[in-house]
């Protein structure tokens, strides 16, 4: 079996058998094979058997000995962007294996709507069992609002997977207008003037009322500009995104690592914002799987678990950042030139219109620790908070804050997470004690107490409700 450390060293990269050759303005693979092709395109075996570059013996599978698993099996989906390192980490490097999960397929899917089709499937009938999802998605899936048919399909919350790694891209044409992270008074007037003139400011998002949206959402409320009506906010697949800013069609977008290097490298557009300046040590993307599937596996979910929990620790070390790049960026994962993950990587970007550059690791896409605490924990504080934004947007019932315990209990599923951290040997004063990790605070001055959720909405001058 060929180590991944072996083609590292040699800088080759072996390409699964259901690959596409995906092409964008900057990005390759930024939109995977769509559904028609295997639910296992990319990384992982594909479904017709293909294996693409086996993991690194870090260890013999099983070497924990987890007794009574009832499955060493399970398809993970993932969108090619740097939210997804845990999963591949510990697949590439042999956590999952470490663990006696010898059978884990790490699934590319084309976009977020592909992976909740693939979710409602289930990997028995070629789809895929869980994986990578934006907040609250795990939620509206649970209760139908985004599925087929409204069915409910009940998922579990397992993990985070990272903090950081996204911002706010502007379109070249506004530079010198003062966008940056705080507008000023001129800048406002400049954004709320584009509405007048009958061009309103358009941004995208590439799935709507989920975290994308509420980053941009957040960033322009913020500064004084309602996101109903005074912008123009619509999903665009991120393909299409930075090709509209190029042709002046789209002003500005909700974006992740690796993109912001390349829009300000090639003069496209400039960052406005890092979320690392909106809200620092935010919570960002997460593990989630379908409810049966946990219920079925529950000693096979312990193992996932604890080998993604030592992939994100080993994703953390600055040292190993050179190979985390390394590996995402090869054919079989992100598929781009390892240069433009660098320097996110290292914390290091470019944010353009005359902005300082920004050079700290802490503000790169951590895994496992931040300023605050545990990354891959998944706090019920945080759940609450984007249930909280969906109240504020409108999208869901402000009768939700009222049965928040009962919603957030059912879906979030933290015992399971403190159960595998210490399968996974993780020291008690890494595992928090607590389901709240207390206090938020935002760029703007906001503070969202998740005991008093309705307070923080009462503070926000620009909301639905």
């Amino acid at each position: 079996m060929t180590k991944f450390s072996e083609q590292f060293s040699r800088r080759k990269f072996i390409v699964t058998a259901g690959a596409s050759a995906v092409s964008t303005i900057l990005l390759k693979a930024c939109t995977p094979p769509e559904p028609g092709s295997t639910a296992g395109a990319g990384g992982g075996t594909t479904a017709g058997g293909a294996s693409p570059a086996a993991t690194s013996a870090v260890a013999v599978a099983n070497e924990k000995k987890v007794e009574g698993l009832e499955t060493t099996k399970v398809i993970l989906g993932y969108i090619p962007i740097v939210e997804a390192a845990g999963l591949i980490i510990a697949k590439e490097k042999g956590f999952f294996a470490k663990y006696g999960m010898t059978d884990v397929e790490v699934a590319k899917q084309a976009n977020w709507g592909s992976a909740r089709d693939n979710l409602e499937i289930g990997s028995a009938g070629g789809g895929i069992d869980g994986g990578q999802w934006q907040m609250p998605m795990p939620y509206q899936i649970s209760e139908g609002l985004i599925t087929k048919g409204s069915v409910k399909i009940p998922m579990y919350v397992l993990a985070q997977l990272n903090t950081q790694g996204n911002g706010i891209a502007i379109a070249g044409k506004h530079k010198g207008k003062g966008i940056g992270l705080k507008l000023t008074q001129a800048a406002q007037d400049y954004m709320k003037g584009l509405k007048a003139a009958g061009t309103p400011f358009k941004a995208a998002y590439t799935f709507p009322k989920a975290n994308q949206d509420f980053w941009i959402r957040y960033w322009l409320a913020a500064n004084g500009i309602d996101p109903d009506t005074e912008a123009e906010l619509l999903t665009v697949p991120s393909a299409q995104t930075v090709a509209n800013m190029k042709t002046g069609s789209m002003d500005g977008f909700s974006t992740g690592d690796p993109w912001p290097l390349r829009i300000v490298q090639e003069d496209i557009g400039f960052m406005s914002a890092l979320t690392a300046q909106i809200w620092k040590d935010h919570p960002e993307e997460y593990l989630a799987m379908r409810g049966d599937w946990v219920d079925k596996h529950p000693k096979a979910t312990e193992a996932m678990l604890a080998g993604l929990i030592e992939a994100q620790q080993w994703c953390d070390k600055p040292e190993n950042r050179a190979e985390l790049v390394a590996i995402t960026s090869s054919k079989n994962y992100f598929d781009v030139p390892p240069a433009v993950l660098t320097p996110p990587y290292e914390g290091k970007y470019m944010m353009g219109d005359g902005q300082p550059e920004i050079n700290d690791f802490k503000m790169s896409p951590l895994y496992w620790k931040d300023g605050l605490g545990n990354v891959s924990y998944p706090y019920k504080s945080h759940d609450l908070w984007f249930l909280t934004e969906s109240v504020r947007w409108g999208f869901l019932p402000t009768k939700t804050l009222a049965d928040q315990k009962a919603t957030i209990d059912k879906v979030n599923r933290e015992d399971l997470w403190k159960a595998a951290a210490k399968l996974a040997g993780v020291p008690d004063a890494d595992i928090p004690k607590s389901t709240s990790r207390g206090i938020e605070k935002f760029f703007d001055g906001k503070e969202f107490n998740p005991e008093k959720p309705e307070d923080y909405l009462n503070s926000l001058a620009i909301k639905k409700v």
